[in-house]
């Protein structure tokens, strides 16, 4: 398959961005190179883009989509949890600005053989980086009925949670539970008739629960965004695309702390910590995509951004 994704509030990104031609830009999660496209495009031979991605494919497709931009561009095949340590070994003490689009790539989501799919079978995969050894397969088949109700539960916002575990656990002991259909046939029967008639596919927030298992996203973005705000130069802006509220809680509250400064109870006269305000927020309430953004790319209803600047 072509490694396609249509990127999320573009426009949106790019004046969240304030893009410097000559400063030094990071695109954490490449993906086809969307937004990456973008950034290079106003950038002028001095300035600089480091572009994330931990998969292998989606850093060869953003190398052929950026290939009028290469002389200005730096890959980096890694999980974004590292991006500080990464910026260190490429001797870039601070940069001016940071794009996250926590957001699947469709290449990932629509490809059969990758598994992330409720939609097609495959084996159970729905590792973004291919060289890790902990898939699909061992959290479903692995992981205990409490961990498996916890997965569910917490981050795919599952309310039943207890009975996809159970059913699971119950059909795993006949046999390993080896491909995306058989979860979902496995799902589907432990879901109550009325449920399974929702407008949303049954299978959708269980996938969802186990692909950020696999993947360590919310650790990883959790440390991430903080890093990354760490690394900006004074002026320099961080913009995170979220897709559902765990990702957007994380990502809110790490710009409130940040932009906060003191954290002395409030019955102190005067201040002790000595904090000082790192950021000032610039979206007070998260932006939205447009009505016909959505309509041109329904994966953008879910879409949030926030902007934090350096102070």
């Amino acid at each position: 398959m072509e490694f396609a994704h249509v990127s999320v509030l573009p426009r949106e990104c790019m004046e969240g961005l304030r893009i410097r031609p000559d400063g030094i830009y990071v695109d954490a999660t490449t993906g086809g190179g969307g937004h990456s496209l973008r950034i290079a495009e106003q950038l002028s031979e001095q300035g600089r883009l480091i572009c994330f991605d931990r998969d292998r494919e989606a850093l060869a497709a953003a190398a052929v989509r950026l290939e009028e931009h290469l002389h200005k561009v730096t890959f980096v095949q890694s999980n974004f949890e590292y991006l500080k340590e990464k910026l260190a070994e490429l001797d870039i003490a601070g940069v001016d600005g940071v794009l996250f689009d926590l957001g699947v790539s469709s290449y990932q989501l629509d490809n059969p053989e990758r598994g992330f799919s409720y939609m097609h079978d495959a084996p159970l995969d729905m590792r973004m980086d291919q060289t890790q050894p902990y898939s699909a397969w061992d959290v479903v088949n692995g992981e205990s009925f409490e961990e498996l109700r916890r997965i569910l539960s917490l981050y795919g916002e599952e309310r039943f949670a207890g009975r996809i575990a159970s059913a699971i656990v119950k059909r795993r002991e006949q046999a390993p539970i080896g491909t995306t259909l058989e979860l979902v046939d496995v799902i589907k029967s432990a879901m109550p008739a009325a449920a399974k008639k929702e407008k949303q596919h049954p299978a959708k927030r269980s996938f969802q629960g186990i692909r950020i298992q696999v993947n360590g996203e919310l650790r990883a973005v959790e440390t991430a965004v903080a890093d990354a705000l760490d690394c900006l130069n004074p002026g320099g802006r961080c913009a995170v695309i979220s897709f559902h509220s765990l990702e957007d809680r994380i990502v809110k509250h790490i710009f409130i702390d940040a932009a906060k400064g003191c954290t002395c109870p409030k019955s102190f006269p005067v201040c002790v910590c000595g904090k000082q305000p790192k950021v000032k927020i610039l979206t007070k309430n998260a932006l939205v995509a447009g009505e016909a953004e959505q309509a041109e790319n329904p994966r953008a209803r879910s879409a949030k951004l926030r902007v934090a600047e350096k102070l």
